[in-house]
């Protein structure tokens, strides 16, 4: 009798794990048959070089914006911080609309404009219901094509962006991370800040504004994205219509991007009078289009991040965060893959108690070594599925969506269809994220920048010879 209860259990237990496999297996099918089913985005080239691209979900809001290929890494040291003193001039009024007619007829719509820069892109966009897409669209062509740039606004506007410097040097992780750009790519555009240096801010003029709109501002360097209730072909119409005035023609050669050398260094801004260390430690990593991509972002998944008000302890999946609530080795930490067209910045950034700095980093780059050569299978298998998970979570609503067709139709030429993106993420093995540890981290130079009180960071060699393990 008891051997037949036996045999009973056991049969009963094989018949539960193979339920666990159908569930899951109809889990799988059932994600890779909803991306599949995703909207297409659908892509049109105008004649004049500049592409329409959109998904339609048939919302009853839309968000249509214009992304250009020119940020801060356009620019020189002289004229650095006019692609972010443009964005800012751009709701300043047109040859069409004053500056409170533009804002009346925003507000009328119930719409929202915005506009942001960052090193290589320049986007303008607008947050509207489905059927005031024309009006949208039409508002930012004119702001991009008729700009007044009035010399009363530009002084303006030169006060604020000053006032927005200060602020951004109290964001010190803002600080940390301009502080990385500069010793990383020191004597390359790519370390220049974003606002630019206080003596251009206060010389830069309207010839200087019109100068790199001349330059950089060509149909074949813009997408019009639209996500929500957008329909294609009457975006395609409302483009020929609002934008075929953009030119496409160069005086001279046109502007070619600059290859920007990594350099492993560091900086260290010491100041005691602050209560936490701030620091960043990265590796060069690879340009968006590189194959190594998307295990870099498997790997930086793995590492993860972390913050002393998630608690967890013991039980949390990271072996840093374990290590770092378990020793009180930090507040916060966070992993980052910063991607560029041919480079990017891979690494971690941390806040941490001043006596802690040297232990903190010394877990950082013991995890980094064991992530290059014994990574375990479950620990990539987890990264793969958080990273589909936040890879579908980012894409919440109309305004992640179009920013994501408008920055991927820039950096790929193309909108990577979510199902093949998920299919590359969970094609990353074991193996390949091993292989790009050795690859990009292992016994690599590192750029390092930290403010705050970091007499206790270990100096550079130190860090350097911590990069690589010798063991029999």
């Amino acid at each position: 009798m008891a051997l037949r209860v036996l045999s009973v259990s056991k049969n009963l237990r094989h018949l539960s794990k193979g339920a666990e496999l159908l569930k899951r297996y109809k889990a799988t099918a059932s994600l890779k048959k909803t991306l599949v089913n995703i909207p297409a985005t659908q892509v049109t080239r105008l004649d004049n070089g500049l592409r329409v691209a959109s998904e339609d979900s048939g919302a009853a809001t839309a968000t249509v914006g214009l992304w250009i290929d020119a940020g801060s890494r356009s620019e020189t040291e002289k004229n650095n911080g006019v692609a972010h003193f443009l964005e800012h001039m751009a709701f300043k009024g047109t040859s069409k609309r004053s500056q409170t007619d533009l804002e009346l007829e925003v507000e009328n719509l119930g719409a929202h404009l915005n506009a942001y820069t960052s090193r290589e892109q320049t986007v303008f966009y607008a947050k509207c219901l489905s059927k005031d897409v024309p009006k949208a669209v039409e508002i930012l062509a004119d702001i991009i094509q008729n700009s007044k740039l009035g010399e009363a606004e530009i002084e303006r506007e030169r006060s604020v962006i000053l006032r927005e410097m200060q602020e951004v040097e109290s964001n010190l992780q803002e600080v940390v991370f301009d502080h990385l750009h500069a010793t990383a790519y020191q004597g390359t555009p790519l370390g220049q800040t974003i606002l630019g240096p206080t003596k251009n801010i206060k010389c830069i003029g309207k010839q200087d504004l019109l100068d790199y709109i001349s330059s950089h501002y060509k149909a074949s360097r813009i997408v019009l994205a639209g996500a929500g209730g957008v329909k294609h072909n009457e975006l395609v119409k409302l483009a020929e219509e609002n934008l075929r005035g953009l030119e496409n023609t160069y005086n001279g050669l046109p502007p070619e991007v600059t290859p920007c050398r990594f350099t492993g260094s560091e900086v260290r801004v010491r100041d005691d009078s602050l209560p936490l260390a701030h620091v960043a430690i990265a590796v060069e990593g690879c340009g968006w289009t590189d194959q190594d991509n998307i295990p870099l972002m498997v790997a930086n998944t793995l590492i993860g991040a972390w913050d002393r008000s998630q608690g967890g302890g013991v039980n949390n999946a990271s072996k840093l965060a374990r290590a770092s609530a378990e020793d009180n080795l930090c507040h916060s930490f966070q992993s980052f893959n910063t991607c560029y067209k041919d480079t990017g910045l891979w690494g971690i950034y941390f806040v941490c108690d001043p006596l802690e700095c040297e232990n903190m980093l010394f877990n950082v780059q013991s995890e980094w070594m064991r992530l290059c050569t014994m990574v375990t299978e479950a620990e990539v298998e987890r990264a793969k599925n958080l990273l589909k998970t936040n890879m579908l979570l980012q894409l919440d609503g109309t305004t992640p969506i179009c920013e994501d067709i408008g920055r991927q139709m820039l950096c790929y030429n193309r909108r990577i269809p979510l199902h093949e993106l998920e299919q590359r993420i969970e094609a990353v093995t074991v193996s390949n994220v091993r292989d790009v540890g050795m690859k990009y981290i292992y016994d690599r130079c590192p750029a390092v920048a930290a403010v705050g009180p970091v007499e206790n960071l270990p100096e550079y060699g130190r860090i350097r010879s911590s990069m690589y393990w010798l063991r029999v």
